[in-house]
């Protein structure tokens, strides 16, 4: 008795060998009873047409069936199904690995995207900060930067807390950290030791700024 495997529709996923996911495929189908204990599959050369991969790689597949005692390979006889049981454990150890390395592949991609943007951010911020800092020779609202020195009043607190604005009459517009470019920084936003204040403001602020956090 001899059956026809269709490859799966399911998208090929990079993360996993073509012959690992032939044989998770295979392995799948016998656990639904599509393909029955003791069936003869097709041969390499007709599984790697319907699959559209060489014969080689279906070898691969079937060896890996093999291992585990999915199935039975005789030259003489070809591949027959040797056990649902061992098919679900095969599904168990390879769909846990392939799940493993897809979400690792995400990841990477993630922090991949991640840095990109960072980068992007940086880029930016250097810029405007730049921007602001040619243009304050005209602007009547110059920039300043401030650095908090260790046993600050600010160490620990926030520029809400601090009631910043209100008591410098500045805005703060960047910190830069370790760094990192903060833009726009929140009043919830707690600061740091030599945390570099980039401030907006009039010809007194830098000095009341002094004066508030010294």
């Amino acid at each position: 008795m001899e059956t026809n495997i269709l490859p799966s529709p399911r998208k090929r996923h990079e993360s996993m060998a073509v012959y690992e996911k032939i044989a998770l495929d295979i392995a799948n189908r016998i656990v639904r009873r599509e393909i029955a204990e003791g069936v003869r599959l097709s041969g390499r050369s007709v599984m790697s047409s319907e699959y559209g991969v060489s014969p080689e790689t279906i070898r691969r597949s079937f060896s890996l069936l093999e291992e585990m005692e999915v199935v039975e390979v005789k030259h003489s006889k070809g591949v027959s199904v040797v056990s649902r049981d061992n098919a679900k454990k095969f599904i168990t150890k390879y769909g846990k690995s392939n799940e493993n390395r897809k979400l690792l592949s995400q990841l990477r991609h993630v922090l991949g995207e991640r840095e990109q943007v960072d980068k992007e951010l940086f880029t930016l911020a250097k810029d405007l900060i730049e921007a602001n800092d040619r243009f304050s020779a005209s602007n009547p609202f110059p920039t300043y930067e401030y650095t908090i020195k260790e046993g600050s009043l600010a160490v620990g607190e926030s520029l809400g807390a601090l009631q910043f604005w209100q008591k410098t009459g500045g805005t703060v517009i960047a910190i830069r950290r370790q760094g990192s470019i903060l833009l726009s920084p929140g009043p919830d936003l707690y600061l740091e030791v030599l945390d570099i204040l980039i401030l907006v403001g009039n010809q007194d602020t830098l000095a009341k700024t002094k004066d508030l956090l010294d």
